[in-house]
């Protein structure tokens, strides 16, 4: 039995539903393929996303960037997290290697840690990578403001160009530190509708606007909550670990509705501009409202793509932390359908390429 060592940032949920998506593929298509998932991802977001058998083994092997909640980034905790992560790599390294060896792991998937890929090459394991984004890139940009943030963007760059392959998925930066590249069609696919079954379980009523609030976390005082009791023509969602109790948003547990369904049975979604949510929304065709985003790379690449193939509208971060969507509604129901449509079908095209690779 060939086993695939799939290593997967904390940083985001985003990178979690994606490697998920794979996961899943690869498993319809070689069902006898053990995989074994290192991540810090909680385990309940994990159960509520991968559907066969699976070896859980939680630990960090990157920091990517701490956030204070989903839109706002602590640039200084980020930094002195980084630098206490990799005060010794070569421990990190030698640990990684022991473990591909005394697994006998026939391949290693990273989204998108560094150490991984180096211990796949050095034990001469496939390195494939997985992303739309390296931390290399991310890190650069921080550069002219505390040049301390060259170690690390030199870092990642360097492990980064040993690396086998990237499957380099839509939304993507150039991410020319990878010697060779795959360009990989979207990996979500479209949600079932469930209003019926989620009026049931939250009391919402299913004639009025439902609205997701799709964040991993979001601060939100006492008199934004109230703003939004205010608008009555609406239901307001969020889903676990998102909750603000005593309010008005009905938070929906994950484990007994599929957040792709979720998402399939709403009307609009307000959020940030993630890898996850975005593909999500273009292949279940939604609106999306999307928070102005400051300090991550990403977001003007991710904003471009949601013009292209969303109704959509724009929201800034104060207007969202006060509660004021009331304008960004207005825009939203004058949103104009996109002419353009985005292939799907990449988990399976990535589960063979990844197939074919190991050893």
């Amino acid at each position: 039995m060939k086993k695939l060592g799939y290593y997967i940032t904390a940083h985001g949920y985003g990178h979690g539903t994606r490697s998920f998506d794979i996961i899943n593929a690869l498993f319809s298509v070689a069902p006898n393929v053990s995989v074994i998932v290192k991540t810090d991802l909680p385990p309940a977001f994990i159960a509520s996303r991968l559907k066969h058998a699976y070896r859980l083994i939680p630990g960090a092997f990157d920091v990517g960037l701490i956030q204070k909640d989903s839109i706002q980034i602590d640039m200084k905790a980020s930094l002195t997290a980084i630098s206490k992560f990799y005060e010794q790599p070569e421990s990190l390294l030698a640990q990684e290697i022991d473990f591909i060896r005394k697994e006998g792991i026939s391949g290693v998937v990273s989204d998108i840690p560094a150490i991984p890929l180096m211990a796949a090459k050095c034990m001469n394991v496939p390195a494939i990578a997985v992303g739309n984004f390296g931390w290399d890139w991310i890190y650069a940009e921080f550069i002219k403001q505390e040049p301390a943030w060259r170690t690390y963007a030199e870092f990642f760059r360097k492990a980064y160009e040993q690396t086998d392959v990237l499957l380099r998925l839509p939304f993507a930066e150039p991410m020319d530190a990878f010697p060779n590249a795959i360009d990989i069609p979207l990996l979500a696919e479209p949600g079932s509708p469930c209003r019926r079954h989620i009026a049931k379980l939250t009391n919402a009523d299913i004639q009025k606007k439902w609205i997701l609030l799709s964040f991993t976390s979001l601060n939100l005082d006492k008199q934004a909550l109230t703003r939004f009791t205010a608008m009555d023509d609406f239901v307001f969602f969020s889903v676990d670990p998102l909750e603000w109790k005593g309010s008005c948003i009905q938070c929906i547990d994950r484990s007994i509705v599929p957040f792709s369904d979720i998402l399939a049975s709403m009307d609009v979604v307000v959020t940030k501009p993630g890898f996850g949510i975005v593909s999500e929304c273009i292949v279940n065709d939604k609106p999306i409202i999307h928070a102005t985003r400051e300090n991550f790379r990403e977001y003007p690449i991710l904003v471009e793509h949601i013009k292209r193939y969303c109704r959509h509208a724009t929201i800034t971060a104060e207007a969202l932390y006060a509660g004021k969507l009331g304008p960004a509604m207005e825009s939203i129901e004058l949103a104009q359908h996109p002419n353009e449509r985005m292939h799907n079908g990449g988990a399976k095209i990535a589960a063979h390429e990844i197939l074919a690779r190991l050893r």
